[in-house]
């Protein structure tokens, strides 16, 4: 009697593992047919058309900002070498006389301002701090046009690097209100069911930011480098400004006729 109870029990505990395999089995073959690939490029070929659209849009501001920063990182460079040269070898003269004849230095856009403030001052040069004035007033004006000039493309990173991280968010965000829809038609919440587009959503997300930390980065340096720039070309200024003061204190101002 023991012995047909325990057998009994043996075989109603074989069938309640059966059953309970064959519904984990049954629960689990639905999620297993989910096609999903969690690699970034599967996750971009899932996405929702807009968060595509998103995608890309960041990818070329990304681009746009590295091809930003090579040319105006050349351009800044080449520049600050150039007008080290010129104040060093500006600097160590006598007489804008000196600078005018020199073949290099004569070609230098302050140079060429100050001469043509003074040819057109010739009536004028007993007013020495009148001529000054005029001559400073020409070079501000220039430092004025080189810093727009220099600043041009830098404005586009401060703008990837403000805009960016809310493009990426928009994407993520309508990635996940389409996963919310997709909850409520499947009538669900399984995490794997839900998960691949979250994920899909938060990859607009780290697009954003890895858009927006390069040229933000980017736009501080030529910040400083284009401030570094102004200052040289200020000390270049001073210095031509300099030799016209000793011409003028010295009575020895020419001007070239012609």
């Amino acid at each position: 009697m023991v012995a047909k109870k325990h057998s009994r029990h043996v075989l109603n505990s074989i069938v309640v593992a059966a059953l309970l395999t064959t519904a984990g089995a049954a629960t689990a073959a639905p999620l297993s047919t989910i096609p999903v690939e969690m690699s970034v490029g599967g996750m971009f070929a899932q996405a929702d058309w807009i968060v595509k659209i998103v995608i890309i849009g960041l990818i070329i501001a990304s681009l746009v900002s590295w091809t930003i920063f090579l040319a105006k990182l050349s351009e800044l460079r080449k520049a600050m070498a150039g007008e080290r040269i010129v104040y060093y070898a500006i600097a160590s003269l006598r007489s804008l006389d000196e600078a005018d004849s020199d073949p290099a230095l004569g070609k230098t856009v302050l140079v060429k301002e100050a001469a043509a403030e003074l040819a057109l001052s010739t009536d004028a040069l007993h007013d020495r701090e009148g001529i000054k004035e005029r001559i400073v007033s020409r070079f501000e004006r220039y430092e004025v046009a080189l810093s727009r000039n220099m600043t041009r493309g830098v404005t586009i990173l401060a703008t990837i690097g403000a805009t960016a991280p809310f493009v990426g968010l928009f994407g993520t965000v309508w990635g996940i209100m389409n996963s919310f829809i997709g909850i409520a038609e499947k009538q669900t919440t399984n995490l794997a069911v839900v998960a691949p587009g979250i994920a899909e959503a938060l990859l607009a997300t780290a697009l954003g930011l890895v858009a927006a930390i390069p040229a933000v980065v980017m736009y501080n340096h030529f910040s400083r480098q284009i401030s570094a720039y102004r200052a040289l070309v200020s000390d270049t200024a001073a210095a031509i400004l300099r030799l016209v003061s000793r011409d003028l204190s010295r009575g020895t101002v020419t001007v070239e006729k012609g």
